[in-house]
């Protein structure tokens, strides 16, 4: 049986308690303001079901005005500030998380469940790591020169910011997504107004305090909370944004996609994976497996590249089931507050109801549900917990195999050979990630190559880095976050010719 720890939270710290009993309000122009209609809508605590706090919801006028600060500050004190300045200010923003990563850990773990520890040693270090690499770039965003074929002709070209950004980031990695488009829109000279999912606003806020702290500039960045279809739609159809950086269902990527084409805006869509994470019986297949157990089970399998689809060389198959049993068993689910807590809630009530109901249709079809399947008892039961789920003899045409469903839920599906594996892996519309576990480096690179996937992790999973680009193919998305590409997306190319002819 599962070990669960209490559902009780342990007590925040006084100062999480009073931020969350505070006034909250949008950040518009370097001020704290109300949202023009009085509206707020609830955050909740998804360990526990229970209230946090509320925050605005912000309406047209409010984007309106966000968007008309952008601007503003586009044209102004934004633009006018040398890079090396840029560059300074983004480094005191990484380091006021830094600071206040306890405290952000709390705040965040509080309105996601997920595990505190989690935060602070993956989510964290993310979002700091991103504002440092991006803030390296400010100074080096050089044109070039053009030997031109016509005669006393000077060509050159300017690197310039697209304008303003509407940063719209989902509900599991509030900060460091945050972060991931704050950095490179900044260090390009744009200005943005940054727009948290609904479920997990509180850390936004945050954000926002912190980077007037750090003198980034009135204007620069807006923070606007509220929900997709009055707050994200007005940014997106509005004709003041140049660009649209979404991260999140694969759905609301194409919603997006299709009312940004009305205005022309860029746009660029990190949406959803079922990514295969395939065990060779040549490899370390122990350690595989229990990386294979991490890579779906981290955040409640509430992550784009979770590793959701184990497919397992015949051989090694009933080994690496075993494994992977043993450490879903492992897991304590509890209040993300709890220091033994390694599975935390699901967002919410509604994803719960999502996920079971995969598995409900996999037991009816005659999928093996080995280990999970159930929601939490006892005194988790008021809480949004689902426990580790594996499922066996799925079949590559059922729905836990073809949709991605967002929870704790891995199927593990034996192959027999390499084109066996290769056209089955293929056969998904997603591709953002896929593992590789083997010692025969032919055949890692062989794999690597025949898989579409934006990235390919070879005997390892879920490394991520600043100075490496982050985006899928297929359904999966297009556009990269983090890396030369991620920043490359908030600049645009301007020639110029000058003609100095005698």
């Amino acid at each position: 049986m599962l070990d669960q720890s209490p559902n009780g939270a342990p007590s925040a710290s006084d100062r999480t308690i009073d931020f969350l009993s505070s006034t909250h309000k949008l950040l518009i122009d370097g001020n704290e303001v109300h949202g023009a209609s009085g509206e707020t809508f609830e955050t909740y605590d998804p360990a526990l079901g229970k209230t946090l706090t509320s925050v605005p919801n912000a309406k047209q006028t409010d984007v309106d005005a966000a968007v008309t600060a952008a601007r503003s500050a586009l044209a102004g004190p934004w633009q006018k500030m040398a890079p090396s300045d840029r560059a300074q200010v983004l480094m005191r923003l990484a380091d006021l998380i830094e600071r206040d990563a306890s405290w952000i850990s709390e705040v965040e773990s509080l309105d996601s469940g997920k595990p505190k520890l989690h935060i602070a040693a993956v989510d964290v270090p993310l979002a700091v790591g991103a504002l440092r690499y991006y803030a390296g770039w400010c100074t080096k965003l050089a044109g070039e020169t053009i030997p031109a074929s016509s005669p006393d002709m000077l060509v050159y070209t300017r690197r310039e910011p697209i304008g303003v950004v509407a940063a719209i980031v989902p509900w599991n990695f509030p900060l460091c997504q945050a972060c991931f488009k704050i950095a490179p829109a900044l260090a390009a000279g744009c200005t943005v107004i940054l727009k948290p999912a609904e479920q997990t606003p509180l850390s936004a806020l945050i954000l926002g305090k912190l980077a007037l702290e750090a003198g980034i500039p009135p204007g620069v960045l807006n923070v606007l909370t509220g929900d997709g279809t009055t707050t994200g739609q007005a940014l997106v159809e509005h004709p003041g944004v140049a660009k649209i950086s979404f991260t999140g269902s694969e759905e609301v990527g194409k919603h997006i996609a299709r009312t940004a084409s009305k205005t022309l805006k860029h746009v660029s869509l990190e949406l959803g994976g079922k990514n295969p994470n395939i065990i060779f019986a040549d490899s370390d297949v122990d350690t595989a497996a229990a990386t294979a157990a991490g890579a779906i089970f981290f955040y409640t399998g509430q992550v784009c590249s979770a590793g959701s689809r184990l497919m397992v060389e015949e051989k090694a198959f009933d080994q690496v089931v075993d494994r992977v049993v043993a450490e879903a068993r492992k897991l304590k689910m509890g209040h993300g507050l709890h220091e033994e807590t390694t599975l935390g809630p699901l967002i919410s009530e509604d994803q719960l109801e999502r996920v079971n109901g995969f598995v409900e249709r996999s037991r009816e079809t005659g999928i093996d549900v080995v280990t999970g399947g159930r929601r939490g008892k006892g005194e988790l039961a008021s809480g949004s917990f689902y426990e580790p789920t594996v499922l066996t003899g799925a079949r590559d045409t059922d729905g836990v195999v073809t949709d991605e469903i967002f929870g704790p839920v891995l199927t593990i599906q034996a192959f027999e050979s390499f084109d066996d594996l290769v056209k089955r892996a293929n056969a998904s519309s997603f591709g953002l990630a896929a593992g590789i576990w083997t010692h025969d480096i032919a055949k890692a690179h062989a794999a690597a190559a025949a898989i579409q996937a934006g990235t390919v992790w070879v005997n390892t999973y879920n490394q991520f880095d600043a100075a490496v680009g982050w985006g899928g193919f297929k359904q999966s998305g297009y556009g990269k976050d983090n890396g030369r590409e991620g920043l490359d997306k908030y600049l645009q190319t301007k020639t110029v010719w000058v003609n100095y002819a005698r």
